[in-house]
């Protein structure tokens, strides 16, 4: 009796040692599959983590491309007063340039303004106290390239700095253009926007008012 219980006894605990070995082995196997699972999760984390500073990045790039690129100029609205005058205007390099012909405001070889150069300067400072009201006004002379002959000029480039002070005085004493928004220059034939041939010449003699922003 006491050899078949001490075998009873032996064989249990075999057996609860060899459930207990089986128990082990299954939650070893779940912990390994459980820290392959997270090993694999945290790999895809670290994928997608890359691909979105990847985006980031060509989004910071694009956004400082975008801000460095000028913006278009707005078009320039048509103003007839101007184009009944012959006077041009319109934006260049990012200022607004009026320029109007020596044979709208001057005789030739000459400095003082006529009657339709003191007209035309009129309706160009309308345009200047009510839309460019804070800018800085640069008047500038032009000539062609034709040498002083009969003038009491010594030079073109005294000329035209002659024609841009009448210009100057004009709309400061006569049209309320503020003085100290202004600045003179004098270019002589060295500017020209066309060829110094018979038909180039006219367009050579000119005074310009770019308009600075303030």
């Amino acid at each position: 009796m006491n050899k078949t219980r001490t075998l009873a006894t032996a064989l249990a605990s075999t057996l609860l040692l060899f459930l207990g070995s089986c128990a082990s082995q299954k939650t070893l196997m779940q912990y390994q599959e459980e820290v392959r699972a997270l090993r694999e999760e945290r790999t895809q984390l670290k994928k997608e983590n890359r691909d979105l500073r990847a985006q980031n990045e060509a989004n910071e790039k694009a956004l400082t491309e975008a801000s460095m690129k000028p913006s278009a100029p707005a078009p320039t609205p048509d103003n007839p007063e101007l184009d009944a005058l012959g006077i041009d205007y319109g934006n260049r390099g990012g200022n607004f340039v009026i320029s109007i012909p020596a044979e709208v405001t001057f005789a030739s070889g000459k400095a003082d303004l006529t009657k339709k150069g003191q007209e035309a300067l009129k309706a160009v400072a309308k345009v200047l106290v009510n839309d460019h009201k804070a800018g800085r006004y640069w008047i500038e002379g032009h000539t062609d390239t034709d040498p002083i002959k009969k003038s009491s000029w010594d030079s073109n480039r005294d000329l035209s700095v002659a024609r841009a002070m009448a210009v100057l005085r004009y709309l400061v004493e006569d049209c309320n253009v503020p003085d100290e928004q202004c600045v003179v220059a004098g270019h002589g034939q060295y500017e020209p926007v066309a060829g110094n041939d018979s038909a180039g010449k006219a367009k050579n003699r000119r005074v310009e008012i770019v308009v600075h922003k303030g």
